[in-house]
Order: C-alpha cells, then structure tokens, then sequence
C-alpha cells in the first residue's frame, strides 16, 4: 500500500518540486557560445539584465526546458498560465543584484522607495522588522514579465484547429489582422489610501473586471470603529499596456463553402503594437475562455466566449523600413548590382513559372522599387509610387501576376472588383464593440500603405466605387466625412490592376479607346497601361505550350537563361535599392523636356489617341527613370535610365496599338528608321550620323534592332548612304 501510494503520489506535480526544478533549470542551463566559443549561462544573463534593468522580457524557450526537462516542458505546455506566476517567483528569488548604477528611476520607483523608507522607520519605532516584501504584492514590484516561446519547427494552427483540449495550453495561432484597438494602460495592482488613518491598501487584479474597494480594512481603522473611505492612488498604482486584436483565418485555410472565423487576441505589455491590421502573424499565446461577471453572466447563461492571450507576435512579412539586412546579405548585394545584366535577373525572378511579359514583368519590377517622392517647401506633394494597369484577353496570366507581386511585396493586398466596394476600398465607419465608440476601420488600399494593392477584375467594379480610387491613386490620401468623424488617411500605395477589355475579349474591328473603355480621368493617373492580346502564332504557341506542358509535367519552371533569384534576396535588394535618392542632371533635363515635347506633337498629329499624353506621362517618365537608377544605387539619374523609361512607355503604348495600325507600321518600319536617321543629320547640320547614337534614337521610338539593320541594308544597296566598316557612322550620300 505504502508503494502504491508513493508510486501515485509521484504522478503528480507539487510546487515545491516545480519551483526547485524551474530554479536548477535558470541556474545551470547553458548553451554555445556562437562567438566566443565555449559556453554560457543563458538564463543567468538574462536575469542580470533585467536586474540592471537593461530587459524587460525573460523568454524562455520550450526548446531549450525541453533538453533539459522534458516533463517539466510538457506541463509548462499544458497549464501555461500556472507556470507564468512561478517562473516570476524564483526568478524574484535568485535574481542577481544590479551591476550597474539605476540613474532613470520611474515615478514608481520614487512612490515605493518612499514607502518602503516609511516603512521601516516605522518598524524600528516600534521594535518589530518586516520585510517591505512582504507587504507590498509582487506584481507591484516586478519589472519584469515571463513569456514562453514555442519551438520554430513547430507549425502554426488555423484558428478552426485551435479546439476545447486547448483550453489553458499554449498553442501557435497564423492569421490575418483584421482589427487593432489604440494601446490603453490597463490597471495591475490598485493602490488605495484610507482619508482617517492613511494606511494604504493594495489590491491584485486578474480578471477584466474588478471592484475597486470603498472602505478600509486595516488594524487601526478597526481598532478605532472606524470605517474610513478609500481613494485610489494612480501614482502608486501599477499600469500595463494593454491592446486587443481581431485575427481572421487565411483564406487557404478556410474549407470550400466556410465563411473564416475570428479569433480575439489579448496583448500586454511589450508585444503590443507589434502588428496592424492587414499584417499577417503568427501568434504564440495561451487560449483561455472569458470569464464573465455580474449582468454578462446572466445574459451569457451556459455560454463562454474565448480569446488568446498573446505572448509572441511573429509578423510573416515585415515592411521595407523593418527589414534587417545582415553584413554578408549587403555585400552579395553589392555586389550582384554590378552585374550588366541584373535588371534583366531582377525582373525574371518575379515570376519564371510565367512565361514572356519580358517588358511587363520589368515595369513590375519598377513597381516594386518605385520612383523617388518630392517634397515642396510650400508643403505640395509628389508622389513616388508607380500605377500600373494590365488589360488584356482572357488566360494571359493576368492574375497570376498580380498574385505574384502581391505574395513578393512585403505588404501586398489583393482584392477583386467585384467583391469589392468603395468603402472596401478606402475606409469604413464601425462602431468598436468595446468602448462602443464611433472608429474607423481602414479598407484594402489603407492597409496596403507603403506597399502594392493589387486589384483584379477592375472592369467589372462599378463606376461610383471606382470614382473613390482617383484620389489614393494621385493624392495618396484618403479623405473621410462621415459620422462626424472628418480627417485624412494615408494611403500612399501602389496599385496595380488588371482589367479585360469591353467585350471580354479585344475586338480588333473596334478602336482601342472603344475596347478598354476607362475614362481619361482614371486612365491619365496610370503610368503604365499595357495590353496583353492573345494573337494566333504558330511560333509562340508552340513555346507557350511546351513551356505550360513542363510546368504540368516536372511541377516546375524550364530552364531560362538566367537562374531567377530567391523571393528573399529580391525583397532585401529592393528594400536597399529604396534608400537612393537619385536626382536628375541640368544637361538630362532638357533631354527630357524635348522628348515630351516630341511626344506631344506626335499624338497631334497622329489624329485620335489612344491615351492622353499629359504632363502626369512626364511624371511617369521621371519616377520610371529614377526606379531604374535606384536599382544601381546611383544618386544621378543618367540618359540610360531615361532611355528605357522611354522605352518601356513607348512599348506599353506600342501594346495599346490598334491591329491594322500595327501591321502597318511594321511594313513601313525601313521608311520611318529612315527619317529618323535623316532627321538627326539635319539636327547636326552634318551629313555623318553616329550609328550608336541612330540605334538609340530608333529604339526609343519602338523598332527593335533587327529592323534597324534591315534598314540600314536596304538604303545601302540603293547607294542612300554609306556604313563603315567598323559599322560606327553612317554616312550620307545624298541627305
């Protein structure tokens, strides 16, 4: 019987044997010393920290108590909350003393150095010692909060995974932010001071809710019948931030027919303003249910609600200003950036599962690194940010672009035209079920600031909920009027959408204006506006379905001509690349100004445009040429760059040409070089023609190099002109 009972009574856990195990584990647990070599007492450092009040936090991973207690791990897992108060009591217990002189003392530091200081006065008066400890409640004195932290291998739960067995364990939660109330001090420990013998009173809470105490209960109130009033002290009370999260599931983990459920999150303390709606997390935390009191009980009855108290908060994508590069990342970096052909890398590592959209997938590319924003004196703002409009015929992988850099951004949203609405889009009044004020609760372009939103089906979106995009895509902001609530939100995003032309389909026997059917005012606010039509050619189909048929077949990309580069490796160069600030030159300027000149000239001639050249295309031009120039971390924007923001708008309006004019100009391509290159002889007065300088200016104008050497043939034969035989100048015979 004796060995029964001992053998049963081992089973289960006692404090005094947990708190032993938990003080051995603090004390002698130790782990490589990564640079130094040898070893190193882990938790003992962070306990002199914090008694030096350098840390704030003791992490404890379950890893680590793992090794060296298994049990001890497994029931710290299974009743979290327990562990949290023992943790705390034996790290009060063997905390070191502080090594380092504390010089900013906190008010509350002063209020309980004054009481302890009464306190022991007093204790001498009278001949009786007492610990201050004693008297004081822990909490009070602690400076310090215990947080465990799962294993990284351990894989996060869906929130429909997350069940009643659960209940007081600690688990990994992933999901989406939806919701995040301001931060606000939620009281720990109330302090009260009786108004007849000013003896404090001190009071723990631990729910939601309390009742805050009315009359004194100390000996001398009692000894006098008295009944003396309480007033709480907030000086001497102990306060701790406190915010409250909505987290949704993801929508890959929602089953087929299911709407995503919710989950609410409790932070404290130091995980606080950790996330923001729209991030997604990952959040390692105890689930507990709600306890409720007074008329919230009756009204609950036999139901409970639960929620997640958090004590880690993982974001899966951090923004462009919290990325940290590491000294090894940089330099591979650098020196990756002076490689000639690291535009064309960048921009097929976006996505190499598609195939072609060389020049689309480069404009993505400048999407991503954006041009540079300009800031006046007066306070009148330029914007940075590139938009981007993809139209085109059913199936040529339209969405699948937008999904792409929606998934590369570290704060992409994507969103559907259809599905979406104008207050979707911008903003929303709701009212906050905890203080039951009026708030408002930001849409797909406010949680997408200082990133891409990626809209799909923008034809399909009606027009009145369209209308509320013309501001965020120009002024960056978005204004609200409504419920008394009047301000301005940011919203300084990209925005790339994706569109089908009028008729599902491009009809070649309409205009192109007809077929894309936007108004001027939304078109004039895109920067690049590309049509993605699906031609019938033997040749490119034949590509395009062997490359379909590998993907289908070794479930990945076919080998390309360069080996495209990790999705981390291009977030990290983008983010470096968006801290140049190029400016451009006086000499490049003028450049500029003719070019846009030119241009303008050419749409009046030219009869009916496609789109309306305006100065919001110069703008285009400058931010596309700045991208470029940041992607070489230069501070000058040289005419290369300019060239191929030229280059890239000519082709986006080259794409937007209409069939017959298409065919047309390529048959009269050898014509058109031709004046070009006659053009720029009587621009020099000279009847010999720099050949790179020609090639260049062809280029620009959308003919591809295989028609400027057919051109140059052609009028050679004739005896029009002339080529060297280095093939550098062109001379005219008969200008």
């Amino acid at each position: 019987t004796t060995m029964a009972t001992q053998s049963s009574s081992s089973k289960f856990r006692t404090y005094a044997q947990d708190k032993e195990a938990i003080k051995r584990f603090l004390q002698e647990y130790m782990t490589a010393n990564n640079d130094v070599g040898g070893s190193r007492f882990k938790y003992l450092e962070i306990m002199q920290k914090i008694a030096n009040r350098q840390a704030t936090q003791l992490v404890v991973d379950l890893e680590d108590l793992r090794d060296y207690d298994d049990s001890l791990a497994s029931a710290v897992q299974g009743n979290t909350f327990r562990y949290i108060g023992l943790f705390a009591d034996v790290v009060e217990e063997i905390k070191p003393a502080p090594t380092t002189e504390l010089i900013d003392n906190t008010v509350l530091d002063v209020f309980i150095q004054h009481r302890q200081m009464l306190q022991q006065n007093a204790a001498e008066v009278q001949g009786q010692g007492q610990e201050p400890r004693q008297r004081y409640p822990p909490e009070l004195l602690r400076r310090f909060e215990v947080v465990f932290s799962l294993p990284p291998l351990e894989k996060p739960r869906s929130i429909r995974q997350v069940e009643a067995t659960h209940i007081g364990k600690l688990v990994r939660v992933a999901g989406i932010v939806t919701r995040a109330t301001p931060v606000k001090p939620a009281v720990t420990v109330a302090t009260y001071a009786c108004e007849q013998c000013g003896t404090e009173i001190y009071q723990t809470i631990t729910g939601p809710t309390f009742m805050p105490k009315t009359e004194c209960v100390s000996q001398d109130c009692q000894t006098n019948r008295q009944s003396g009033r309480l007033h709480l002290l907030t000086r001497g009370s102990r306060f701790e931030r406190f915010q409250e999260l909505k987290i949704q599931e993801m929508a890959a983990h929602v089953p087929a027919g299911s709407i995503p459920r919710t989950m609410t999150v409790h932070v404290r303390g130091e995980a606080t303003r950790a996330a923001a709606p729209g991030d997604i997390v990952t959040i390692t935390g105890i689930f507990l249910p709600v306890p409720h009191q007074g008329f919230r009980q009756i009204r609950a009855g036999l139901l409970s609600d639960t929620f997640l108290d958090a004590m880690v908060i993982e974001k899966e994508k951090r923004a462009y200003s919290e990325h940290v590069i590491t000294d090894a990342m940089r330099d591979e970096i650098e020196a990756r950036a002076q490689d000639s052909d690291i535009y064309d890398q960048l921009a097929g590592s976006l996505c190499p599962h598609i195939y072609g959209h060389d020049d689309v997938k480069k404009a993505l590319l400048l999407l991503l690194v954006g041009g540079t924003e300009r800031r006046m004196a007066d306070g009148m703002h330029i914007r940075g940010d590139i938009h981007i409009c993809l139209m085109g015929d059913p199936g040529v992988a339209k969405s699948q672009m937008l999904k792409a850099i929606a998934d590369l951004a570290p704060r992409g949203v994507y969103t559907t035209g259809r599905g979406s609405s104008g207050v979707g889009l911008t903003a929303a009044i709701t009212r906050d079920p905890i203080t039951n004020e009026m708030m408002l609760e930001g849409g797909a372009l406010v949680l997408a600031d200082m990133g891409v939103c990626c809209i799909d089906e923008f034809d399909k979106m009606d027009e009145g909920d369209r209308t509320s995009i013309h501001e965020v895509m120009e002024q960056q902001t978005v204004s609200i009027a409504k419920a008394g609530i009047t301000t301005s939100l940011n919203a300084r995003a990209s925005v790339l959408a994706a569109a089908n032309p009028l008729y599902g389909r491009y009809n070649p026997k309409k205009t192109a204006v007809q077929n894309i059917n936007l108004p001027a005012a939304l078109l004039s606010r895109f920067d690049l506006l590309f049509l993605l039509l699906d031609r019938p050619d033997m040749d490119a189909d034949l590509r395009l379905a062997t490359h379909i048929t590998y993907v289908h077949t070794h479930n990945d990309f076919p080998p390309l001509e360069h080996t495209p580069l990790e999705k981390d490796f291009v977030r990290n160069y983008v983010s470096l690349a968006k801290n140049a600030n190029p400016t451009i030159s006086n000499e490049l300027t003028e450049y500029i100004v003719g070019v846009y000149v030119h241009m303008r000239e050419q749409e009046q001639e030219g009869g009916e445009a496609v789109t309306y050249t305006s100065a919001r295309s110069l703008l285009a031009v400058l931010r596309l040429s700045t991208a470029l120039a940041r992607l070489r971390f230069s501070a000058i924007v040289e005419q290369a760059d300019v060239e191929e923001a030229l280059r890239l708008v000519h082709a986006s309006k080259e794409s937007i040409a209409d069939t017959d004019t298409k065919a047309k100009r390529v048959k009269n391509s050898s014509n058109e070089i031709f004046t070009i290159i006659t053009n720029l002889a009587r621009e020099k007065d000279t009847s010999n023609v720099n050949m790179q300088e020609a090639r260049t200016r062809s280029e620009r104008r959308g003919f591809t190099p295989e028609q400027f050497e057919a051109c140059l043939d052609e009028y050679e034969s004739m005896n029009v002109w002339q080529v060297n035989a280095a093939r550098t100048r062109i001379d005219i015979i008969d200008a």
